[in-house]
């Protein structure tokens, strides 16, 4: 629309302003028909990569080049340059110097048309000099309106920008989680089995067979668990709601560790969050105690406070000695996360004192 409009102000210009020649007067016509077709076609070049400035100088040249079109030439169209110009001077100008240079331009014209500087516009008043300022009000209703729009664009993009933030969070949350409970898992099972089947490879060459077997079985009922352990995986990743003290007192006896568990207070339902991460961090400490302390007592309380949910794992010394590797040193760092997620704390450290001074204690404290 600015460029047809552009167009059709200069082909009119070309069409009806006269003298326009090659010498004389129609010289000075075509030269001052020249500059102010530049300053109009200026009006297409991007705010931003027009100093402001250079803006008010071109502008105020191209307001002296129109009020000397209006002067110099006999008749025609050429007050439409001085209309269009006041209006970009509205649009392209702060409002300050926009007023005082839109103000200058229906002076000159107005003073061109009063003082007949000139041949003029003889048909032509010379209050209508005046009213070529009157564009540079319709020039700053269009910047506030762009202003506003670009301001409503530039919202949006920011919320575009922070909803993609946000669910890149939300991805990278959900991969933490899954590999915590890959790591839970897998890690941990695996470990126990190879150790098993180590064992069992080791006592072959005693040729005590009913060693070789119970390690065999305790391989075979590790794979168990490890099934187990899966399908709480699965629960977890579904969300779906887990009893807390029933899955709890079943990890444990499937472990070996029967009567290990202790409640304290009024059981209550915990949300399926809370319960699915204190059966991991449970998890990731009997497989620590099994690794770390074989053999050794392990004690489990779960309590009920009225703020808090409290599970606290305590295992003794080792009782033999097993080779158990090194670890990946993620469990601790998963249990760390777990809790942290749920605004809770941690507590893991070796026991000073006590019947199980030498193992290792574990104190999970999720707030209600």
């Amino acid at each position: 629309m600015q460029w047809a409009l552009t167009a059709a102000v200069i082909v009119s210009g070309a069409l009806t302003i006269r003298p326009m020649g090659v010498s004389g007067r129609g010289l000075l016509v075509a030269v001052l028909f020249v500059l102010n077709c530049a300053a109009l076609l200026a009006r297409g070049l991007p705010p931003g990569k027009v100093p402001p400035r250079a803006a008010v100088v071109w502008l105020s040249l191209g307001v002296l080049a129109a009020a000397a079109l209006i002067g110099v030439s006999r008749d025609g169209t050429g007050y439409l340059f001085a209309y269009f110009l006041c209006g970009h001077i509205g649009y392209r100008l702060p409002t300050g110097p926009a007023l005082v240079l839109a103000l200058s331009c229906g002076l000159l014209c107005g003073g061109v048309l009063y003082f007949a500087i000139g041949p003029g516009h003889e048909l032509l008043p010379w209050a209508v000099g005046l009213t070529t300022a009157a564009p540079v009000v319709v020039g700053m209703l269009n910047r506030v309106q762009h202003q506003a729009v670009d301001a409503v664009l530039s919202a949006a993009e920011s919320a575009e920008r922070a909803a993609r933030a946000e669910a890149r969070t939300a991805v990278l949350a959900e991969r933490g989680r899954i590999a915590r409970d890959v790591h839970d898992v897998l890690a941990h099972s695996l470990a126990g089995i190879n150790m098993q089947l180590e064992l069992a490879d080791a006592l072959l060459e005693t040729g005590d067979l009913e060693k070789v077997r119970a390690a065999n079985d305790k391989a075979h009922s590790l794979v168990k668990e490890s099934l187990k352990q899966a399908q709480w995986t699965v629960h977890a990743l579904r969300e779906d709601a887990l009893p807390l003290v029933e899955t709890l007192a079943s990890m444990l006896e499937s472990s070996g560790h029967r009567d290990a568990l202790t409640v304290s207070g009024t059981p209550v339902e915990v949300p399926a969050r809370t319960a699915q991460n204190l059966l991991r961090i449970a998890q990731e400490s009997l497989t620590n105690a099994a690794r770390h302390a074989p053999g050794g007592t392990v004690r489990v309380e779960l309590a009920f406070a009225a703020s808090s949910t409290v599970l606290t794992v305590r295992n003794g010394p080792a009782t033999r000695r097993v080779n158990a590797g090194t670890g990946s040193g993620m469990g601790l760092i998963g249990m760390r996360e777990r809790v942290a997620l749920l605004g809770g704390t941690l507590t893991a450290g070796p026991v000073g004192e006590g019947p199980d001074q030498g193992g290792w204690h574990v104190e999970a404290v999720i707030p209600r």
